[in-house]
Order: C-alpha cells, then sequence, then structure tokens
C-alpha cells in the first residue's frame, strides 16, 4: 500500500480527521481527537514507508513474533503501539487494513459513551 492509499482508507473510517500536530512531516489520523495512526512522510518518500497504530498489548506480542515487519512503536509507548515497516514488503495490503481497524476499534472502545454515540449518528 501507499501513503495515499492508506490515507484514504483511514480518512473513509466515521469521525476521522487527519492533522499535522507534532511537526509538517507526521501524518495523524484521530477519531473525534484521538490518535489511531502516524506516519512520517519523509520517511515514506526516502522509501521507508512505515506506519503506526495502536494495538491490544498481547495482540501486539503476537503480531511481533509473526511479523518481521512488526516492531514496538517508534518514539512511542512499547506496549500499546506498533510500527509497521511497510517497506520491507511483507505485510500485505488486507492485513495493513485490519491493523488499521484495529487501531481505529482501540480508541473508539476506550471512548467515553457520549463520544461513541456521537459515531453511531
Amino acid at each position: 500500500m501507499n501513503i495515499e492509499q492508506i490515507r484514504e482508507y483511514c480518512l473513509s473510517k466515521k469521525g476521522t480527521t487527519e492533522d499535522f500536530p507534532f511537526d509538517q512531516d507526521t501524518l495523524v489520523f484521530k477519531v473525534l481527537g484521538k490518535m489511531f495512526a502516524l506516519a512520517g512522510l519523509k520517511k515514506w518518500e526516502a522509501g521507508e514507508a512505515a506506519i503506526n497504530l495502536k494495538a491490544d498489548p498481547d495482540y501486539s506480542q503476537e503480531l511481533r513474533a509473526e511479523h518481521s515487519s512488526i516492531r514496538p512503536g517508534y518514539h512511542m509507548s512499547k506496549k500499546h503501539w506498533n510500527t509497521l515497516y511497510i517497506h520491507e514488503g511483507e505485510l500485505q495490503p488486507q492485513l495493513i487494513k485490519d491493523l488499521i481497524d484495529h487501531s481505529y476499534n482501540m480508541v473508539v472502545k476506550g471512548m467515553t459513551k457520549k463520544m461513541r454515540e456521537q459515531l453511531s449518528k
């Protein structure tokens, strides 16, 4: 998947916005203001495509054991975030989409009932 496909997929999720809250390089996707995906655009341009996604801690361990291209989150909480090194070519597009879904769902699950209700409208 390229960055534009990932961007389109993330933005297709209900309540999602994109932002550059840290710098002009780090593209962040948020659902109702809460981060669920980050990508450094300079790395993509340099051929080092990667994306950070939130994950359940136990599932993170499983993913890291199964895929050498999934490692603890770069500059993130190693317990709750993974970095997917897409440029290494191991990860199939459907798995990447599934992990984006998982990240989005993890963030939504942690929201208040009122926030979750906003997404169901």
